[in-house]
């Protein structure tokens, strides 16, 4: 086993929204890294998480599902997929199995057929056999996949050998990071998407889409972390439903963020939310840009 070849490189995870690419990057790095929601386009960003052993180091880029965009958010969004799949050695197309995919629509953010494009068929647990074959047939067929793996991010079948389909495709490396490295992404990051991820969770309709989550300040001490947020809100009428009558749904929404961040830092939090709103930020440049989407 000493003499196996050390392999690393990009893994870019694309999908549908809601496809599970956030749920299956958490599970295979063993940590929360990623937010997820039952909400569609819950992740914005591109996500770097990184999953080491001793003979292979996989960066998983988590990117935001694939839309037809409507707001320049949405094309920063699509030009995260298009980078990530870009700068990837190997692709893995998730697919949520209980739903017809369009396989046109995802696969044109795969740039170049030079590359290995791994299938991944999930939520298999959910769907029963004859649903799995015709959805395998029908997405071979439409596409020039290297392999598939079934497997349920949810409850961790199949990614055993789904890391080995992977693994196998990267190319001889010495790693990229240190071995307990998980991201490059900083705390602050993470924070502000542990925030967002419970504006989702708490708010319905279409408010969580229309709120971005900027960290004003963050002060570590010996004891206690202290943290200004703002929530950017597209338009005046939303600033009064985010915060709630008398402040019930803000004090609601810091209270779980709160415990959400101190389980992520291992450290004491005191989270200071505040509301401001950016007319239409969604189809601002500057501001689009100031957040890391440009």
């Amino acid at each position: 086993m000493s003499g196996m070849p050390h392999r690393a490189g990009y893994v870019a995870i694309v999908g549908r929204p809601n496809a599970g690419k956030s749920t299956l990057l958490n599970a295979l790095l063993g940590v929360k890294l990623a937010i997820a929601t039952h909400k569609a386009q819950t992740t914005r960003h591109r996500i770097l998480g990184i999953h080491s052993d001793a003979h292979s180091q996989i960066l998983f880029l988590d990117t935001p599902g694939v839309i037809d965009p409507r707001y320049k958010l949405h094309e920063a969004m699509m030009a995260a997929v298009a980078s990530a799949t870009r700068d990837a050695d190997v692709v893995l197309h998730l697919v949520d199995l209980r739903f017809p995919e369009d396989v046109a629509l995802v696969t044109k953010s795969f740039p170049s057929l030079t590359k290995p494009v791994i299938l991944g068929l999930n939520k298999a647990d959910l769907a029963d056999e004859a649903a799995i074959a015709a959805s395998k047939e029908t997405l071979m067929k439409g596409f020039p996949y290297a392999a598939f793996v079934e497997l349920s991010a949810r409850n961790g079948t199949g990614l055993d050998a789904l890391m080995s389909e992977l693994t196998a495709r990267l190319p001889v490396c010495p790693p990229f990071y240190p071995k307990d490295q998980l991201s490059e992404h900083p705390e602050r990051f993470f924070v502000a998407e542990l925030i967002r991820e419970q504006v989702f969770l708490l708010y319905e309709e279409e408010i969580p889409y229309e709120v971005a989550v900027e960290i004003a300040s963050y002060q570590e001490t010996d004891e206690i972390d202290h943290i200004h947020a703002d929530l950017v809100v597209s338009r005046d009428s939303l600033k009064g439903m985010v915060i709630g009558k008398g402040g019930a749904a803000l004090k609601k929404l810091g209270t779980r963020a709160r415990l959400q961040i101190e389980e992520f830092t291992g450290r004491r939090v005191n989270l200071k939310l505040f509301v401001k709103v950016r007319e239409k930020w969604r189809d601002k440049d500057a501001f689009l840009r100031g957040m890391g989407y440009m």
